[in-house]
């Protein structure tokens, strides 16, 4: 029983701070945008920010850098929340900057790393000043670096140097022409918050975040799927694995876990128990190096 009270306090306070900033962007910045992928963070992104504003609709468009490399299921979920709650989304296909030149496809099949600059674009194109994004600190060590207002250069480049304090929830919006603020409501939460919060709240979740059977192939000791952005290779054999997914992205990236957490309570119990950060375990671009993601942010990346 303390245990539940306990979780509930500690969601309460994470909603009404989430809530808070979505409140203070909004009285700080022009034109606000949403990261949305249909992941589950950036769904309960988008579910704190229906709280904040109801009953009016939400002030802000989202926005999809599309890899063209999604899980299906994911984007087929994407477009039912976007028309369900009549939202306007703007999609930055990576596809189309390959296609006129002004990105090369990577020998490699991925296209995690290709999203920065479709993302840097879009956000000049629309003046977006501020940008929302669903990074939390336990997800990898570059995280923890980040201030809930992450102010970005004319560049779109993060430099850790020029952040600024942020004390008594008191938050600095303040940018120069030409740059703009990634906002991180999720900040302070953890995975396990993520999973008890959407259990309280009943949100739906694309149903890969479930186990499910599905054929995969093993490299570098992640389960990765066969899909358009190849594999497996020389050597890879195709299996039928129960698994599922603990975060979405590029399918060329993008690892399973072998699972039977068919249910958001099994998914907690799962989660509880594991010792690996979702990203550690499942998202081969974050193992490039130890500072892969610290780099990619540094170019402009979330």
């Amino acid at each position: 029983m303390a245990e539940t009270l306990a979780i509930a306090d500690n969601l309460d306070a994470l909603e009404s701070e989430a809530i808070h900033i979505f409140r203070e962007v909004a009285g700080e910045f022009d034109r606000p945008v949403i990261l949305f992928s249909g992941g589950k963070d950036s769904t309960l992104l988008l579910h704190l920010a229906i709280k904040a504003f109801r009953p009016a609709p939400v002030p802000f468009a989202l926005l999809h850098v599309d890899t063209g490399h999604n899980f299906p299921e994911v984007i087929e979920f994407r477009d039912k929340v976007v028309a369900e709650h009549g939202l306007r989304l703007e999609v930055a296909a990576v596809q189309d900057w390959i296609d006129d030149g002004r990105l090369t496809e990577r020998p490699d099949g991925t296209r995690n790393p290709l999203q920065t600059v479709p993302l840097l674009d879009s956000i000049t194109a629309h003046k977006f000043d501020a940008v929302f994004g669903g990074g939390r600190r336990d997800e990898e060590r570059a995280r923890a670096k980040e201030r809930i207002f992450s102010l970005r250069n004319a560049f779109g480049q993060w430099e850790p140097r020029r952040q600024r304090p942020e004390l008594w929830n008191l938050y600095n919006g303040r940018h120069r022409p030409g740059e703009h603020v990634r906002v991180f409501p999720l900040s302070n939460w953890t995975e396990l918050d993520v999973w008890h919060y959407i259990e309280r709240e009943d949100i739906e979740l694309p149903a890969i975040y479930y186990a499910h059977q599905r054929e995969v192939y093993l490299r570098d000791g992640m389960w990765l799927a066969e899909g358009p952005w190849g594999g497996p290779r020389d050597g890879e054999t195709l299996l039928s694995k129960t698994v599922r997914y603990r975060t979405v992205g590029d399918g060329s990236c993008t690892g399973a876990v072998e699972s039977t957490a068919a249910t958001i309570a099994d998914v907690i119990a799962e989660v509880a128990a594991s010792r690996l950060t979702e990203r550690g375990a499942t998202r081969a671009d974050d193992r490039m190096s130890e500072a892969a993601m610290e780099d990619r942010k540094r170019e402009g990346y979330f």
